[in-house]
């Protein structure tokens, strides 16, 4: 008798990236800064001497205390896991029980719902107003009812680019008994931060990625920062040596560039405000098919008439963004880059 997949996997399908070549690719949210040559010196020389026949540090000690440095936080308080999504996985896996209810937001990142469904949890959702914006006392009201064990949603939010003030978070860290998983991938370009009150309450725990603002998208690193119980819990739970020896390198040499970081991240701010403020211009003109929303993250995101095939038209030109069903996402690139796809795109809607 032939082998059957079980329910939960069945109908699961790869995830489907846009593939081909295309000169400019402003569709994963990725940083358009390369590495310096003198940082690559650095890695060449570090992988060289890379004891290969080894395990990598299990508690990866030399890349917390970099990016606890970085961020003024404790090291003892931070995990490392390969980017977020392990973490998120390990997280969904340790913290959540077969039938208890996890919490989301809709729109969000769509992998948070799939790792608790592996773990074949109960997900609820709760539906963002129609300005996309989050009701804060509606998310109570909705975890409270449903005895939520597990809260996850991105700040600020992936797609949209919208953010929640960090009183309103507080007000939903202190009035669930869920624990909070708050995603700060895009944090490093907005001011609305909790990683430096993340001590101060025994149900939040807060994510941060090396793939957006620190252009380590391709050695997939990530961190979870929460109070000592909570990340005792973590180191636990997760693989023991799940952050290799190369990356944990290449994440301490690039996170103790502290001035080079931060003014990589003013570029890319400064970036997103001109492709924001060209689009806005755009927009202007095309009120009755268009609506560009706020941006506080390193993209911008747009609902628009005909979507799908502005996505396409855009291909044909050599440029990819996400298509998201009425949506566009529109990662911001280079000043050279950002201006062709302007270009572009003007001509498309003039046509």
């Amino acid at each position: 008798m032939a082998y059957q997949l079980n329910e939960k996997i069945r109908d699961l399908r790869p995830y489907d990236p846009i593939t081909g070549t295309y000169p400019i690719r402003l569709d994963a949210n990725e940083s358009f800064l390369p590495i310096p040559n003198r940082i690559a010196l650095k890695i060449m020389e570090s992988a060289a001497f890379t004891a290969y026949n080894r395990y990598p540090d299990p508690l990866a000690s030399e890349l917390c205390k970099s990016f606890a440095e970085f961020y003024h936080v404790n090291a003892a308080h931070v995990t490392a896991g390969n980017g977020s999504d392990e973490l998120i996985s390990v997280i969904c896996n340790a913290f959540l029980m077969k039938g208890d209810t996890i919490l989301t937001v809709s729109p969000d990142f769509s992998m948070y719902r799939f790792y608790a469904s592996i773990v074949e949890a109960k997900s609820i959702v709760y539906a963002k107003n129609p300005d996309l914006t989050i009701d804060v006392d509606k998310m109570i009201e909705l975890a409270r009812a449903n005895d939520v064990k597990l809260i996850l949603f991105s700040n600020p939010c992936n797609p949209t680019s919208l953010g929640l003030q960090k009183e309103e978070v507080r007000r939903l860290i202190t009035s669930v008994k869920a624990l909070v998983v708050l995603d700060e991938a895009y944090m490093d370009f907005w001011d609305q931060s909790l990683l430096d009150e993340v001590e101060q309450y025994d149900n939040l725990m807060i994510l941060r990625t090396c793939s957006k603002a620190f252009g380590m998208a391709g050695i997939r690193l990530g961190f979870a920062v929460a109070n000592p119980t909570l990340t005792n819990a973590l180191k636990a739970v997760k693989s023991p040596y799940n952050v290799n020896s190369l990356t944990q390198k290449i994440g301490s040499l690039i996170l103790s560039e502290q001035e080079l970081i931060h003014s990589g991240i003013e570029e890319i701010v400064f970036s997103r405000s001109m492709l924001y403020s060209e689009m806005m211009r755009i927009e202007a003109k095309n009120r009755e098919r268009m609506h560009v929303y706020p941006t506080a993250a390193n993209f911008v995101f747009i609902q628009i008439a005909q979507a799908e095939e502005i996505f396409l038209a855009l291909l044909k030109s050599g440029i990819a963004v996400r298509f998201m069903g009425d949506f566009l996402r529109v990662t911001a690139g280079t000043m050279e880059e950002n201006k062709e796809f302007i270009k572009v795109f003007e001509t498309i809607m003039q046509g």
